[in-house]
């Protein structure tokens, strides 16, 4: 890559596909070099601050009478699924779907290892796992004083994820990873924040519309039916945990992370 790519891009026009990679992997590098408390601290923020999406959507359903199926209730939950990604990738906390793409993205180039790569996988996915698990028993615990929510609300969104079986979860994660790698090329292009904003709303409410898994969101939706329903079991949870994360995992490094890389550096303008 020439300096010129490395160039700003011009209002008006669209950000070359080779400058977008470069910032793609400068980022992912970035990420490989942070401290492990840095890298900790970061995803378990982040894990705590997705966890508002599920506890939004769970309002929204208490007070629609707690069901799915009303093209305006599904739309209402897709939006309010989008916002714990808006409050995560704004403050620019780590978060495991965004790294299956750019974490990726430097052991392509050459730049890292498998073994960096690794490190950054596990270390931010424990992490955000923990800070969504963090919020739920928080949540749980002033649920009864809050009463915005019905324990009812949580089972139905909860049951949505784990009433499916593993090849179905697996495929399912394997869109979300997709969708979420989406984001972080697309944002590698997006400088200002309104349009950062329109590109992690309308990706993540997708996500949400087509009740996708993901992951570390999930972990949230399903942690809560664990709690608050008496039929969802500890083995539905690691279940839907390390299905959807599988899945993610491939979303995101090979439908995003390889392929991209791949025709940009093969002559991608």
């Amino acid at each position: 890559m020439d300096d010129s790519d490395s160039a700003p891009s011009v209002a008006g026009k669209q950000t070359p596909s080779r400058t977008i990679l470069k910032s793609a992997i400068e980022a992912g590098q970035h990420e490989m070099e942070r401290e492990t408390e840095g890298l900790l601290l970061s995803g378990f923020s982040a894990g705590l601050d997705i966890g508002f999406g599920p506890l939004l959507m769970a309002v929204l359903l208490t007070l629609s009478d707690g069901g799915y199926g009303e093209l305006g209730t599904e739309l209402l939950l897709a939006n309010a699924y989008a916002v714990g990604f808006i409050f995560v990738i704004i403050a620019r906390s780590d978060l495991f779907t965004e790294h299956t793409t750019l974490a990726v993205m430097p052991v392509l180039a050459g730049r890292a290892s498998l073994e960096n790569l690794a490190r950054v996988w596990g270390l931010v996915w424990i992490s955000n796992v923990v800070g969504g698990a963090v919020f739920t028993v928080f949540i749980v615990v002033l649920l009864p004083g809050l009463g915005v929510a019905s324990p009812d609300a949580f089972a139905t969104i909860a049951h949505g994820l784990v009433a499916h079986n593993v090849r179905w979860l697996f495929i399912a994660g394997v869109l979300a990873g997709w969708l979420m790698g989406l984001v972080a090329w697309l944002l590698a292009a997006a400088q200002e924040t309104t349009s950062r904003l329109f590109i992690i709303w309308l990706v993540t409410a997708l996500i949400g519309l087509l009740h996708l898994p993901h992951s570390i969101a999930g972990n949230v939706e399903v942690l809560f039916g664990l709690f608050l329903a008496a039929d969802i079991t500890v083995v539905d949870y690691v279940k839907f945990l390390l299905m959807a994360t599988a899945g993610n995992a491939v979303g995101g490094g090979v439908f995003v992370a390889l392929l991209k890389y791949g025709h940009v550096v093969r002559g991608g303008d």
